[in-house]
């Protein structure tokens, strides 16, 4: 019998690897991203400890012609039983400072490639009345700062997004769940990348280990729930904010400073 499938892109790193990892031992596995040696790599490794079949495929999905190739493979998936929506990249510096080139490319990939690869895993999830979706947002799209407008904004989309589809999906009576996933500091590539000194961007205590935050995501996808925001400090960190006035959120989002 044909195992599940599940499908997790940036999958070569940080949160996306750790999802391939633990979800190998129960489905194949569909891994995206561009760094086509390192999912080989992991592709091998996964293969040989759980016997899983994972399939590797190089695709840049801010572009039209890797969005379109990926977004034809999902939908050829007939036992597509997970999406996980994990590829993104952060920049930092005041808007119009910024390579527009990377803004816009940042949009590509944390909007239309989401919505696209929603749309037809949904396609095949809806008709067969099972399956989940983890779009991976942030605590950023709750609580933004000066340097990354860009990446608040897409991240709020996620989160606006990902609820219209739980509306829809409650509306059409389908069991298939969504799942927003809002982590904050997490230990990743993610802040290497953008050569941001951790020790300056929050204290120890607010850094999540990716094995915590994957297993809470899948945790709350099997209980049905909408956002998932990790760690009691951040859910009371979001849960303030949601309550404050726009005028007093704005003054203290203004206070952290981007350097």
């Amino acid at each position: 019998m044909a195992r599940p499938v599940a499908v997790v892109t940036g999958a070569s790193s940080g949160i996306g690897e750790v999802f391939a990892r633990r979800l190998a031992a129960d489905q194949d596995l569909l891994l995206i991203a561009r760094r086509r040696d390192r999912l080989e790599s992991l592709a091998s490794e996964l293969t040989a400890q759980t016997g899983a079949r994972v399939e590797v495929l190089e695709a840049d999905l801010a572009g039209e012609q890797g969005l379109t190739i990926a977004a034809e493979r999902i939908g050829a998936e007939r036992n597509l039983d997970l999406l996980v929506n994990n590829a993104g990249f952060g920049l930092s510096g005041y808007f119009w400072e910024t390579d527009r080139d990377r803004q816009e490319e940042m949009h590509r990939l944390h909007v239309m490639a989401v919505m696209r690869l929603c749309h037809v895993a949904l396609r095949t999830m809806v008709a067969r009345n099972t399956g989940g979706i983890i779009n991976v947002a942030s605590v950023a799209a709750f609580v933004h700062a000066p340097g990354s407008a860009s990446y608040g904004a897409t991240k709020a989309w996620v989160t606006h997004f990902t609820e219209g589809l739980y509306l829809d999906l409650k509306a059409a009576g389908s069991a298939v769940k969504v799942q927003a996933l809002c982590p904050g500091f997490t230990y990743s590539e993610f802040h290497d990348v953008l050569r941001r000194d951790r020790t300056k961007l929050a204290p120890k205590s607010w850094w999540l280990d990716p094995n915590f935050v994957v297993e809470e995501s899948l945790r709350g996808l099997q209980r049905g729930q909408l956002f998932v925001v990790l760690d009691w400090k951040y859910k009371t960190l979001v849960n303030m904010v949601s309550r404050l006035p726009v005028g007093l959120r704005v003054w203290g989002e203004g206070k952290r400073n981007r350097k």
